[in-house]
């Protein structure tokens, strides 16, 4: 079964922008919901324990905490995953063989699952998987999954506050009076103002 789901390509694995802020919304909401009743921590609804692990580290080397903002993690986007694949069953079985392709390729090569690699190792596998242009014979679903993985967890970190924060979005901005695109941005497009 592994070796089949394995196999599949992550071709429908694509969520729209809006499709992603919507669900970071409800996602975030239910978190801070949860956090007010003095819930349980977060258990996921699709994920297996192990793929949620697997997720979790897997986020965090594509985000990793740095001196500007958290990581993925701490920015809710394993929880947003997981609400996307309940959300979406059409891309579940795209996710779960990616995440098995990831423990496939792991135990081939270092006789370990993902979360039981070391980090150098975790990378080595990554590393032939995240350059679509240089990827060996092969590997093609991995490149598919992988793709699709690095772009939710963008869209994940970058609907939250924590990305929100990190990009130092300011929001829409009242103009009190339009005066035309300013000169030096006409100029770098090659036009010319009226």
């Amino acid at each position: 079964m592994l070796r089949l789901l394995g196999t599949l390509p992550a071709a429908g694995f694509v969520w729209t922008e809006a499709e992603a802020q919507q669900a970071h919304q409800q996602a975030h909401a239910a978190k801070q919901a949860a956090a007010k009743k003095g819930a349980k921590p977060f258990k996921p609804a699709f994920f297996t324990p192990h793929e949620y692990a697997t997720v979790t580290v897997l986020v965090d080397i594509i985000i990793p905490k740095d001196e500007r903002s958290g990581s993925a993690t701490d920015a809710g986007v394993p929880a947003f995953m997981d609400f996307m694949m309940m959300d979406d069953p059409s891309r579940q079985l795209a996710m779960r063989g990616g995440l098995a392709w990831i423990d496939r390729e792991c135990l081939r090569r270092f006789d370990k699952t993902f979360v039981a690699c070391t980090p150098a190792d975790r990378i080595a596998v990554l590393d032939d998987i995240a350059w679509p242009g240089k990827v060996a014979p092969g590997m093609s679903h991995g490149v598919a999954f992988f793709n699709s993985f690095r772009d939710l967890t963008a869209s994940g970190f970058f609907t939250s506050r924590l990305g929100m924060d990190d990009l130092q979005y300011m929001g829409n901005r009242y103009v009190p009076e339009w005066t035309g695109c300013p000169g030096e941005v006409l100029a770098k497009l090659g036009l010319k103002g009226e």
